[in-house]
């Protein structure tokens, strides 16, 4: 008999990681299938909530926030670009020159999720190719908006959101629930509101967890 698990991806569009975690679950989900179906949504976590208009330069942001040298930054990068590229994920680090205010993107993800019918993951997916495989601004409302219309969103609704503060109340009250739950790094992968997967983890802990969480239920 097929399952249904509940999963709260919370994560970042400005996150490597994330985009990691995201293409392990998906693997994952795959080997499951038919066994383990799962209804998924994105809630929103910024890992710069207070990042300037215009964004910060990529290194110097590493270097001031975690203490990277120039040379244990390159060893993740590369790092990621692996792991990404196991995943069919491509990450092009050196187009991401700059890091950027990521809220916007988070109040259409909430629309996206409204709308229904899988429009939320496609345009998930699309924000995290557009700024790490395209190295595009995720900040920018122009970026923002084509984006919404390469999955098929209503691109005048998508303007007027971001043109008001449309769902700013919802995106930073679940913000504030997952902060309060103890999340203060992503990926975190919460599924059935009990069980907390955190991290960038290999398709094989996912589906394990996925497994065990379905034979108990």
């Amino acid at each position: 008999m097929t399952k249904t698990l509940k999963i709260d991806f919370v994560s970042d569009v400005s996150c490597p990681w994330c985009a990691v975690g995201l293409a392990s679950l998906q693997t994952a989900l795959d080997r499951v299938a038919p066994d383990v179906k799962v209804d998924i949504t994105f809630q929103p976590f910024e890992l710069n909530p207070k990042m300037v208009p215009e964004g910060e330069d990529t290194t110097e942001h590493l270097r001031n926030k975690y203490g990277s040298t120039p040379e244990q930054a390159a060893a993740i990068r590369e790092t990621i670009r692996a792991r990404g590229a196991e995943l069919g994920f491509t990450f092009n680090l050196d187009k991401r020159s700059r890091i950027y205010n990521t809220f916007d993107a988070h109040r259409l993800l909430h629309w996206a999720h409204e709308e229904g019918g899988g429009h939320q993951l496609a345009l998930k997916q699309a924000f995290l190719k557009a700024y790490f495989t395209d190295g595009e601004d995720p900040s920018n409302h122009a970026v923002l908006v084509r984006v919404v219309g390469e999955v098929g969103l209503d691109t005048e609704r998508a303007k007027a959101i971001l043109a008001s503060d449309t769902y700013t109340a919802e995106v930073r009250a679940q913000e504030q629930f997952y902060l309060r739950q103890g999340i203060n790094s992503v990926p975190a992968v919460v599924i059935n509101d009990r069980h907390l997967i955190s991290g960038g983890q290999p398709p094989e802990v996912f589906e394990q967890a996925l497994r065990q969480i379905v034979a108990t239920a």
